[in-house]
């Protein structure tokens, strides 16, 4: 199964901890990357913590260790609204930290918004990310998506990751790289996912969340769940998987797993 299919746990006294130093790993990472002569290929996330750790990096100094004109910046889900809105994990993320630093436009790599065409054309949408993903692919990657260096993720207290739900059609697609999603039970109702299998082949993918109403979903990922019902538990990468939490997401956690980090 390979290096990833043990989680490696670091847990944080608080949210806030964990989005500082979930901060410091990335840049460290970032820097790591760089200094091989790569451009490095992120993932990025939404939610509280996701974004918080993004404006902890703008506010850091450490931030200009890192040259951003050097990063491909994607996402691994998104809410399909009109570019620009506020609830776009998109905006919010270039709120937090990408408007702030010298990115390279042609290397940030947004999904699809809403532009008139209401549900229906997430599909087109999910279509059009999977074809970008095609392109970026490199013949070493060995598939039709780049080998992400980190993909990070929050998750829900159900256990959903990117828009990936329980027992929702996005769980059971073994083909697709990008799927659309429609009904999904929390809003907006429309959004676009990267699947399973193409979390899969990044690298490292961090799953990243605090408090304590994620604590029995986080427990029962690491205790061996399936991935239908608890679709976290199937985010795996093909070198490291880390948890990164904090004290209450971690709350019913064994003390054996504790301390993998």
């Amino acid at each position: 199964m390979g290096a990833g299919a043990t989680p490696e746990i670091a847990v944080h006294s608080d949210s806030d901890v964990l989005a500082a130093a979930t901060a410091a790993r990335l840049v460290t990472r970032l820097v790591d990357l760089q200094a091989t002569g790569g451009i490095p290929r992120i993932v990025l996330t939404g939610g509280g913590v996701g974004i918080k750790l993004l404006e902890e990096i703008r506010d850091s100094p450490a931030r200009a260790a890192v040259d951003w004109s050097r990063i491909e910046f994607y996402w691994g889900d998104e809410r399909f609204l009109p570019a620009g809105d506020p609830e776009r994990n998109e905006t919010q993320a270039r709120a937090a930290l990408l408007d702030h630093v010298d990115v390279d436009p042609a290397l940030v790599y947004p999904m699809g918004a809403d532009v008139g065409t209401g549900p229906s054309g997430a599909d087109e949408a999910a279509a059009e990310y999977a074809d970008l993903l095609a392109r970026k692919a490199r013949p070493e990657d060995h598939g039709e998506v780049p080998a992400f260096d980190v993909l990070m993720l929050g998750m829900g207290p159900e256990g959903h990751c990117a828009s990936i739900f329980p027992e929702s059609p996005a769980v059971y697609e073994t083909d697709r790289t990008v799927v659309p999603v429609h009904n999904c039970p929390k809003p907006p109702p429309t959004r676009v996912s990267l699947t399973l299998p193409a979390i899969r082949t990044a690298a490292e993918v961090w799953i990243i969340t605090g408090g304590e109403g994620k604590a029995a979903a986080v427990s029962m990922a690491l205790g061996g769940a399936g991935e239908v019902a608890i679709p976290v538990a199937g985010a795996r990468g093909r070198r490291h998987t880390r948890w990164l939490l904090d004290r209450g997401a971690a709350a019913k956690l064994p003390k054996d797993l504790l301390g993998r980090g």
